[in-house]
Formats: C-alpha cells, sequence, structure tokens
C-alpha cells in the first residue's frame, strides 16, 4: 500500500470522512506536495469500486501514475478521462460510466465554460456518487474570482494549505529567491523619451541625472552570465519559463552567453503546449542524469500537474498577472520530501512586483508560524522565512526615483488632459494630437492606459485612476475595443452553438469574420507574435468561454469520437475515404490524413486508435495484405497460383484482377518484401506461356475422368474456361494452325481434332 506523508494521511483521512457525510471534499494543497497520492490512497482503500478520474491531460495523469506505479500501486480499478474527452461522450457512453467514486484533479479547470457543462452534467447523473477534488487553487482570480470549490463541492475542503504554510512546515524546501533584470534597453529608452518631452526644465535637469546615475548603476551590475554563475549549479537541471515561441527563440540564441560560464557542457530542451513531441521530450529531461547543466525551456506546459523531479530550479523569463500561473511557476522547484536541498528561483522579471508577490508567500509563512505558535505546536515549524537575494537593488531605487520626479510632469500632462475634457467633453484624443504648447497628449493618454494594463511600466495610482475617471477617461484603447468586438461576437456564437468550434472562415451576420479573428488569437498565443493584445486576463476570460486554443487537440478527441462509435458498429476502422457521419464529420479523409501523419500524433493518442483498430498500413499496404492473404487461400484449395483475370474470392475480393496488376511491369510497384511474398507463394512475374498452364488443367481432368469429353461452357473450380480452350484447340486441329508438338501431347491425354480435322495433322501424332 502507498505510504503517504503525514500531511496528506492527514488530509485522506479528513476527506473520506468528508465523503462518507457530504458526498464531496476538496484538498487544496500547493504544487509540489504530493496531493494525487490522496486519490490513489481512496482507489487502493476501495479495491472494487470503479473510479472515474478526470484531468485536464492525459500526460498529467501519466506522470503521476509513473511516480505512484515505482512505491507499488495498481490503477486497475481506474477510468480515466480528459476533460476534454468526457465533452464528446454521447448519452449511452455517460450513463455506462457508473462510476463508484469520481476524482475531480485541477478541479479549477473546471470553471472553463465548455468543460464545466459537461463536468456539472456529469455530477447530476451521478449524484450520490462521491467526488473528490485536488488543487493547488481553488480561486479562479481573472474569472471574476471565482471559487470553484464553492461551486463544485460546496465549501467541503477536506484540507486546505497555503505555499507559505508548506514551506514553513518544511513540507517544501525554503528557496533561495534572486532577483535580476533582463534587456533594460527598452526601459531606458522609454525614460529617455519622457524626460526630454517634459516642458519643465527643472523636471528635465532631474530626470536627466538619474537616467545618467541609472545607466551607470546598470554598467556596473553584473549580468545574467555572472548571476546565473553565482546561482547554478554546474550540473544542475533548471526550468526555463518564456512568454512566447519567439522570446524562446531569442532566449535560446543567447543561451551560450548565458550560462557558458556555468557549464560549457549543456544539453537544452524545449516543450511547449502544442507540440506533439513534448511528452517524449518531458520525459528526456526528467530521466537526463548525466553530467552537465540541464535546461528546459517552458512554453504553457509546466503551469500545473506536471512535476518534473530533481529539479534544482527556475528561471522566470515570463512577466505574469496571474496569481495561479505565478505559484504554480515557482512551484516547480519545490517537492515534498526535498529537505536538505535548496532550489533557487531567480526572477529575471520582476514577478515579485507583481500581484501576487513573493511577498505575498512570505506574509503566508509569517501567518502559518504565528497560527502555530499559538496553538503551541512549534514542532512543525521548521522554515520561518527564505532568503532573498536582489542583485538590482540600486538600479530599482534608481527607477523609482525617476519615477518620482517624472510624477510633476504627470501633473502638468493631467491639466492638459483636463482643459482637453472641458472642450471637447471626452478624452478621445487621437495619438498624434499635441496641446499648443507642444505637448503630446495624445500619446500620453494612451500610455497611460498601457500602464494601467500592465503592458508598460509606470505609476498609476488609485488616486491618479479616480482623477482621470473623473474628466471621462476610457481606458480601453482601439486594440482593447477591438478585442471587445470579437469577444462579444464569440459570446454570441456560443449562445446560438453551445461551442467555440467556429469554422476558420465563418463570418456572423454582422459582418464581422469571426473565425480569423479566433485562429489570429491561437496563432498569437503559441507563436509569442503580438501578445500585447493578447493579455492573460483576456486568456483567462476567452478560456472561460469554451476558447478552443489547441485545434488540434480538440478535433482528435471531436473525431476521435466518431471512429469510437464506427468502431463499435462496424468492429473495425476499415473505413471508406469518402466517408461522413450523420453529424457531418469527414471520418474517412481524418482517419486517411492520420494515418499518414502518424508521427505527428502524441503517443497516447496513437494508442488510443490502435486500441479501437486502427490500420495505420496506407490503402496500398492493407491491399496487399489482403490480396496475399486472399491468394493464400486460392492456392490451399486449387494448389495454383494460376488465377483467372476475372476470378472473384468469395468474400469478395477481385483476386485475378489485383495479381495481375501486382505482375504489371515484373512487379516494379512493389517493395522488395512484397515481391518476395508473392515470389514465396509460386507467382512468377516473367510473362508465361498461357497455352502451357492450360493444358496442365487438361492433363489433370484427364486423369480424373479418364477422357476430354468436356462442354464448351465447362469451367475449372478456378474459373478457367477449359471448354473453351479445348474448342479452340480444336479449330486450330482442323484448320492446320496447332503445331506438332502441341498436337501430339494433347493427344496423349485423350485429345481428338473433332470431325473434319486435318488427316495430315493427325497421321503426324501416329
Amino acid at each position: 500500500m502507498l505510504t503517504l506523508y503525514p500531511h496528506n494521511q492527514a488530509a485522506y483521512e479528513r476527506a473520506a470522512r468528508m465523503l462518507a457525510r457530504s458526498k464531496r471534499a476538496a484538498v487544496i494543497h500547493p504544487t509540489g506536495t504530493g496531493k494525487s497520492y490522496i486519490a490513489f490512497r481512496l482507489c487502493e482503500e476501495h479495491p472494487s469500486a470503479r473510479v472515474l478520474w478526470l484531468s485536464p491531460s492525459e500526460h498529467i495523469f501519466r506522470m503521476q501514475l509513473r511516480a505512484a506505479e515505482k512505491d507499488g500501486f495498481s490503477a486497475h480499478n481506474i477510468t480515466f478521462m480528459t476533460y476534454a474527452r468526457l465533452a464528446f461522450l454521447t448519452e449511452e457512453e455517460g450513463a455506462a460510466l457508473a462510476p463508484d467514486y469520481i476524482v475531480l484533479d485541477e478541479f479549477h479547470r473546471a470553471g472553463a465554460q465548455e468543460w464545466g457543462r459537461h463536468v456539472l452534467a456529469l455530477l447530476r447523473r451521478c449524484a450520490g456518487v462521491p467526488v473528490l477534488g485536488l488543487t493547488a487553487t481553488n480561486i479562479r482570480y481573472l474569472d471574476n474570482q471565482r471559487d470553484m470549490a464553492e461551486e463544485l463541492f460546496g465549501g467541503n475542503v477536506a484540507s486546505r494549505m497555503t505555499l507559505g504554510e508548506a514551506i514553513a512546515r518544511g513540507i517544501l524546501s525554503a528557496p533561495v529567491y534572486v532577483t535580476a533584470l533582463y534587456d533594460c534597453g527598452k526601459e531606458l529608452a522609454k525614460y529617455k523619451r519622457l524626460v526630454r518631452s517634459a516642458r519643465s526644465q527643472e523636471v528635465r535637469d532631474a530626470g536627466e541625472k538619474y537616467l545618467q546615475a541609472l545607466r551607470r548603476a546598470l554598467e556596473k551590475a553584473d549580468g545574467l552570465d555572472v548571476i546565473f554563475q553565482r546561482h547554478l549549479r554546474p550540473d544542475g537541471k533548471y526550468l526555463v519559463f518564456c512568454a512566447g515561441r519567439a522570446d524562446m527563440e531569442e532566449l535560446l540564441n543567447e543561451a551560450d552567453a548565458m550560462f557558458g560560464g556555468v557549464n560549457g557542457q549543456r544539453r537544452i530542451y524545449r516543450v511547449f503546449s502544442e507540440d506533439a513531441r513534448a511528452e517524449k521530450t518531458l520525459d528526456a529531461f526528467a530521466c537526463d542524469h548525466a553530467a552537465g547543466l540541464k535546461l528546459l525551456y517552458c512554453i504553457d506546459m509546466l503551469n500545473e500537474g506536471i512535476h518534473v523531479a530533481d529539479v534544482d530550479g527556475v528561471i522566470l523569463f515570463r512577466p505574469t498577472v496571474s496569481p495561479i500561473i505565478y505559484k504554480q511557476q515557482i512551484g516547480r522547484a519545490l517537492t515534498a520530501g526535498g529537505r536538505g536541498k535548496t532550489p533557487v528561483i531567480l526572477d529575471i522579471v520582476n514577478n515579485f512586483e507583481n500581484l501576487y508577490s513573493i511577498g505575498a508567500i512570505e506574509e503566508e509563512m509569517n501567518a502559518a508560524v504565528g497560527y502555530y505558535r499559538m496553538t503551541g505546536e512549534n514542532s512543525l515549524i521548521v522554515s520561518e522565512r527564505f532568503r532573498i537575494i536582489d542583485e538590482v537593488r540600486e538600479c530599482r531605487a534608481l527607477f523609482n526615483a525617476l519615477e518620482d520626479t517624472l510624477a510633476a510632469s504627470w501633473d502638468l500632462m493631467y491639466a492638459h488632459a483636463r482643459a482637453y475634457y472641458e472642450e471637447h467633453g471626452d478624452l478621445d484624443v487621437p495619438q498624434r494630437y499635441k496641446t499648443a504648447e507642444g505637448y503630446s497628449l495624445g500619446s500620453w493618454i494612451s500610455t497611460q492606459r498601457s500602464v494601467r494594463s500592465g503592458s508598460a511600466a509606470g505609476v498609476l495610482t488609485k488616486e491618479r485612476i479616480a482623477a482621470l475617471d473623473a474628466i471621462g477617461m476610457e481606458w480601453s484603447d482601439r486594440r482593447a475595443l477591438a478585442f471587445e468586438r470579437g469577444f462579444a461576437a464569440a459570446e454570441k456564437y456560443v449562445r446560438a452553438h453551445g461551442d467555440l468550434d467556429v469554422p476558420a472562415r465563418f463570418v456572423d451576420e454582422d459582418g464581422y469574420p469571426l473565425g480569423t479573428w479566433l485562429a489570429n488569437l491561437r496563432r498569437q498565443r503559441t507563436t509569442g507574435v503580438c501578445t500585447g493584445s493578447l493579455t492573460e486576463e483576456r486568456v483567462r476570460r476567452l478560456t472561460a468561454l469554451g476558447m478552443i486554443w489547441d485545434k488540434n487537440d480538440y478535433l482528435f478527441e471531436r473525431n476521435f469520437a466518431a471512429a469510437e462509435a464506427y468502431f463499435r458498429a462496424h468492429g473495425d476502422l476499415n473505413v471508406p475515404v469518402r466517408f461522413r457521419t450523420a453529424d457531418g464529420i469527414n471520418l474517412g479523409a481524418w482517419l486517411h490524413d492520420v494515418r499518414r501523419r502518424k508521427g505527428a500524433l502524441r503517443e497516447e493518442q496513437a494508442a488510443r486508435l490502435t486500441a479501437i483498430g486502427m490500420e495505420w498500413r496506407g490503402s496500398f499496404e492493407r491491399g496487399f495484405a489482403e490480396g496475399l492473404a486472399a491468394l493464400g487461400k486460392y492456392r490451399a484449395q486449387y494448389g495454383s497460383v494460376t488465377v483467372p483475370y476475372a476470378y472473384v474470392a468469395p468474400e469478395g475480393f477481385r483476386l485475378g484482377a489485383w495479381l495481375a496488376s501486382k505482375r504489371t511491369g515484373g512487379g516494379k510497384k512493389l517493395s522488395p518484401a512484397q515481391k518476395k511474398a508473392l515470389a514465396d507463394m509460386g507467382v512468377l512475374f516473367e510473362r508465361t506461356d498461357g497455352w502451357e498452364e492450360k493444358f496442365r488443367l487438361a492433363e489433370a481432368y484427364f486423369r480424373e475422368h479418364g477422357n476430354l469429353n468436356i462442354p464448351k461452357a465447362y469451367c475449372t473450380a478456378g474459373g478457367v474456361r477449359l471448354g473453351q480452350w479445348l474448342a479452340v484447340q480444336r479449330r486450330k486441329c482442323r484448320d492446320g494452325t496447332l503445331s506438332q508438338d502441341k498436337l501430339s501431347r494433347l493427344a496423349s491425354i485423350g485429345f481428338t481434332g473433332g470431325e473434319g480435322a486435318s488427316l495430315i495433322h493427325l497421321k503426324r501424332i501416329y
């Protein structure tokens, strides 16, 4: 039986009591604390029960299961399914599940509109079935702060633990948190423009002074190469979180310069959520224990569920305002049971100043420490704090001083904005608009929007926001308005169709190209290009609406459901290429395409298709196998592979025509192995004497019947028109065109030329 850590054992016991009492229990523990073992223990304790396990991805579950199996766990009573797969179950399939227990892993994901709808339908259908939920965070921060523990479990939380508490108790190792800066050139250029555009000489002089000091401080500050050399182990294993594909490529190009001082021997892996090879890459990285530095560059792949063991730290190049993603990313470096190991978190983009900060984790630690001291449980306290190393403290202080200096300029620009509002009645200021005094008011208004949205650095206090609101500030810029228009069209489509599976060329009744808009958003998220318009808040809103970010994965699940239904109905997947299901899915074409591009599938997808009878060979290979089998039956029955062209096997296979086509050109269209298989059967690829083959059949008939009194319409069992052939031989005998040799051989088996036959020919025989 699995051995649980004490904190998980206590959580399991409370969850078991809660399930027995109220049928709902949620466990909210941080990433890396081993909470999946709580659900595995539930499966062990009820070996005869059917457990339905739902998770965002099969890979998450397989990695969790792999770890548990090493400890002797058996998943014999688990039926696994992704939330996406659940959405494609038929009523009959859903009813057939009939689970005794349900596990909702990463249950906050069930708040997404499409997945959530089907999860709720499952729970209604399985009313009374105990449901255990696991997650690191139950709050959907960018989805109106929805509490999924309340929505799905009625507030029945069996165990709740914060990341700070887990560190304080020593369940997760206390990290070293290092802050640094990367590529400050753009920020310096922006502040340079702001300083030079200031109309006050006093502001310009003070700003220039701080700019010069900031340049000197940055020149003296250690570069990332030195910082990495200082804090990374030469043989360590690290995750590098990137914002997008373009960002990843840029960082990969700079890998030698950044990490060369750590270790000249290093291996680099890359993985992103849409990559079919992601599972193999993760496995290769996890199993890499050789000497040298190991770096795994990630995009949207290791945020949740998947935990790579033996990671020495994470490097955050991805800015984020999502506390969920932030906690999940730094949690990759923290592992239960890892005492004695000090992971490092290198924050290269100042995530500690975002919505959820390292300071907040410190507050969680302080709260936990205070609680245990108050209750007299001092023995549970292992760590009261962790080290924060600020490599850019001086630079940050100068940035703040520069911001304060430019604040006077903000007040001046606000006065011009107020004057514009009083004159025009709004703040719809053109981007290039300048005041009579030459101030770039349009650009300033745009900057305020960017600062508030988090896409540009700056100071925008609540007081400043209120002051701008008072003069009619519209915070949505043109890109934001464009997004809202697209989002409204998407909402309308969902209301009409129930999903966001929008055809690429779909244009709604108002003329809005919704299909193109959604395709562009997918491309932006995948490539990282133009992501300024695709903020994390917008990603969350779209996801909650049912956005299909990975179209390939969605299409696979939809088409697989159709393939599974076909297999149940027909017993195979021999689907004609032109076959279309009743609901319009081009199943035949999809299977044909999947066969050609098997390498583009993930391993678990290919395995699922194989399990329902997928034949991976192409049509030519499958046709050859069918023909070879039919030829073997023919030879066993007739003792020959001389098949008439018109012969059709009892199963309907046109064996004669097939064999003739394979012999065409000496078998040039065949592979060496295929040609050898036919040759081993006795097939000759050189042109043979048809007369000789027919003679042998006549000879066999004579031996069996003692004569050649064969009606003209007679055919052999193999379909050879032997009677017609003998009639032709008699005609040739009569008109003298049959050779002496052939005539002699025919006479030896009772052949007579018939009435009117050439006497000369017949005499020659005797």
